[in-house]
């Protein structure tokens, strides 16, 4: 049985930040605060799937321009307890350049039946040939998603669960075009190509674990710097 927890913390920028280095920004605010703990500076290293997903900041703002001495808010989930606790007891205490966390609220995102779920960021597949319309076909695609959270469940809970299921009734595109995401890697920044979705869930079992699973986790790649960062709507 997994938990999804929330962490919402109320942030203050010490700069403004234009809306193509928010995913960058945010990712060096939280990998700052992790590499203060021996454990969570570990944890940061580790090739594995992180078990959260984080959100742009909020408010959007119009200009695409997040702004100096304003607050805003970075919204955190996770199915890892004592990552939600670490980031809510500590991360919220540390700052960068860009910007300095103030407090922190916590809560329990319930478990109830899925109708869909809609990206609020980019979701990102890394394929051979960069974007995934140029490696696979619609269906392949829809696999890979389900796959990723399968993989996900499995690291986490320890658990095989059978892949011959619906996991999707449907699949809605809300860009036209590819979105283009800059990301902080390791040497240098890469751009990568995603799109926004609208995933409606299958009633069954499995596919309403995984469905849970994903409010926590994300959904795709990358998600611990803010790629496929999901919320919901319950039937």
């Amino acid at each position: 049985m997994i938990t999804v927890i929330q962490i919402r913390i109320k942030v203050y920028l010490l700069e403004n930040i234009s809306v193509e280095q928010i995913p960058k920004k945010i990712a060096e605010f939280l990998d700052y605060g992790l590499s203060q703990d021996s454990y969570f500076a570990k944890f940061h290293e580790e090739n594995k799937f992180k078990q959260y997903s984080v959100d742009w900041l909020y408010p959007f703002e119009s200009d695409k321009v997040y702004k100096k001495d304003r607050i805003y808010t970075l919204t955190i989930r996770t199915i890892d307890r004592k990552l939600a606790e670490y980031f809510a007891g500590h991360v919220v205490n540390v700052y960068t350049k860009s910007i300095k966390g103030i407090t922190a609220e916590v809560r329990v995102v319930p478990q109830k039946h899925i109708d869909l779920l809609y990206s609020v960021t980019p979701i990102i597949l890394k394929c051979e040939k960069g974007y995934w319309k140029d490696s696979l076909t619609p269906d392949q695609y829809e696999e890979r998603l389900k796959v990723n959270l399968l993989k996900k469940w499995k690291q986490f809970c320890g658990e095989k669960l059978p892949e011959d299921f619906e996991m999707f009734t449907g699949i809605e595109f809300l860009n036209k075009c590819p979105i283009a995401v800059e990301f902080k890697g390791k040497g240098k920044d890469i751009r990568l190509l995603g799109d926004k979705l609208c995933l409606h869930i299958a009633e069954n079992e499995n596919a309403q674990k995984l469905a849970y699973l994903a409010i926590g986790t994300g959904v795709g790649e990358l998600n611990a710097r803010s790629a496929g960062f999901c919320n919901y709507r319950w039937l």
